[in-house]
């Protein structure tokens, strides 16, 4: 491993460790009060005292999350599949997925928790609605994106339209579809949590919540932490499948 890369694996780290240290000696020499903006100190301390709260939360929300995520990618990859591999399929639904969209999900949870009241499912729909987006386009993308003239050439050879799409479409899509996965995963998260501040009972969300109520901001900043470090994870995780089922998308930046 030459030094360039040695230094790229451990840039997040040495970013990350600079953060925490100009962050703690600010709010030291200006006396921060910890009810407004704790330090990494504090909100350690919160982590190691409230371990198995925030883990119990953590878990809540993470197995809540994968259920919404997982209909996602079922949802997205087959809607993709249609708008990508039909031009009048993609004429007709993408400008009403797009206006769908731009709703704000928040707005939305109100109405979640109408229909299946407090509890696990309008966090599950809220991850749901809001990631499965991004794997619909990047799929619908990855098809809609095939050479007319690679089309023709298959064609000719024998092949139908179904071969086509299966055989060719769908392992071209892969790489769009692993980076949509990365993008979406980030994103249930951010709707689960926020259904759960809204209408959960458990969770990282209700922690927050309960602990803003509180004033306890070490204690809320300590379920911040815990939701991105899932996030990380499960980003690193994919990153690491797409690496290992997409390398010959990747050719020119591995050779780098």
């Amino acid at each position: 491993m030459t030094r360039n890369r040695r230094f790229e694996r451990w840039a997040p780290v040495l970013l990350l460790a600079a953060v925490l240290l100009f962050w703690q000696l600010g709010v030291t020499v200006f006396r921060v009060e910890e009810f407004i903006f704790p330090g990494p100190l504090q909100i350690a301390q919160q982590m190691v005292e409230f371990r198995q709260p925030i883990m119990a939360a953590a878990w809540s929300t993470f197995w809540v999350t994968m259920v919404g995520f997982g209909l996602s990618i079922v949802v997205g990859v087959l809607l993709g599949f249609l708008i990508g591999s039909s031009r009048i399929a993609y004429a007709a639904m993408y400008p009403l997925m797009v206006g769908f969209n731009a709703v704000p999900k928040a707005a939305i949870v109100p109405i979640l928790v109408v229909w299946w009241g407090i509890g696990i499912w309008p966090a599950i729909v809220t991850a749901f609605l809001i990631s499965f987006f991004p794997i619909m386009v990047n799929i619908a993308t990855g098809l809609a994106t095939l050479e007319p003239e690679l089309e023709d050439v298959l064609r000719v050879l024998g092949a139908r339209r179904w071969d086509v799409l299966v055989k060719v479409g769908l392992p071209r899509s892969m790489p769009y579809f692993f980076g949509s996965l990365k993008i979406a995963i980030t994103l249930a998260f951010v709707g689960t949590v926020l259904a759960e501040m809204t209408a959960g009972d458990a969770g990282i969300g209700n922690l927050i919540l309960t602990a803003g109520s509180q004033q306890r901001m070490p204690l809320a900043f300590a379920g911040l932490v815990a939701i991105s470090v899932m996030a990380m994870a499960m980003y690193e995780f994919f990153s690491y499948v797409e690496k290992h089922t997409t390398g010959w998308a990747h050719r020119g930046s591995q050779a780098a």
